[in-house]
């Protein structure tokens, strides 16, 4: 019996019980669960349904049984018209694709979901080479025509592995990667999400309708 999985968590051991919330919410009971916050009731209770542990995971079971978890419940997008987004999963699959080294997926509250992207300045440099562009600044090379069309290939390929709501319809290259020393990324080169979001406001209204801008500043101010 296959007892481990790549890219899962396993499957809930004995005496553990785990189920899916409908938000996506990895929920667990078990005796290894523990009981409470010290001398905090409210804490607890915000932690707890039915019995149940709320973990803060989203996540979801595969044909065989196997956990895996997808992102982090407060990461989670809820686009404008209601569905359910896990960034960190289309992230990494958008990563998967050598020319792209970092991506941040976008759209909480809005109509389709957006996206940051920044390039794998090797991968850059050698299809460049490959397609006879003669530029060593990378920055250029974010702009030509022919890394632009490729970027966009690389785009299309992962949007038809996504469902329709969750694939990226807008998006800019940035011209520089995000780095630790910025504070873009954590030692362990996960996005600080709030940090680059500020950063690049800008860019990812001019995603948006100017009406659906302003809509979603007041949604965030109640």
């Amino acid at each position: 019996m296959e007892e481990s999985r790549n890219g899962t968590v396993g499957k809930p051991i004995p005496g553990v019980e785990i189920k899916i919330a409908e938000d996506g919410e990895i929920m667990i009971k078990g005796p290894g669960v523990f009981a409470g916050y010290y001398k905090n009731e409210k804490a607890t209770e915000e932690s707890f349904r039915d019995g149940f542990f709320l973990t803060g995971d989203i996540g979801e079971f595969d044909d065989q049984g196997f956990l895996r978890i997808t992102d982090r419940k407060k990461d989670l997008i809820i686009t404008a018209g209601g569905k359910h987004v896990a960034p960190q999963r289309i992230e990494n699959l958008f990563r998967g694709d050598p020319l792209i080294s970092q991506i941040l997926v976008y759209g909480d509250r809005r109509k389709f979901i957006s996206a940051l992207i920044t390039l794998n300045e090797n991968e850059a440099h050698a299809l460049a080479k490959a397609k006879g562009i003669q530029s060593k600044d990378y920055s250029e090379l974010c702009k030509n025509q022919v890394i632009l069309a490729a970027v966009d290939a690389a785009v299309q390929a992962r949007n038809s592995e996504l469902s329709n709501f969750e694939k990226i319809k807008k998006y800019q290259i940035l011209d520089k990667d995000f780095t630790i020393e910025n504070n873009e990324l954590t030692p362990t080169m996960k996005i600080r999400r709030k940090v680059v979001t500020e950063r690049y406001k800008a860019v990812l209204d001019g995603f948006y309708d100017a009406e659906d801008v302003a809509l979603e500043s007041v949604a965030s101010k109640n």
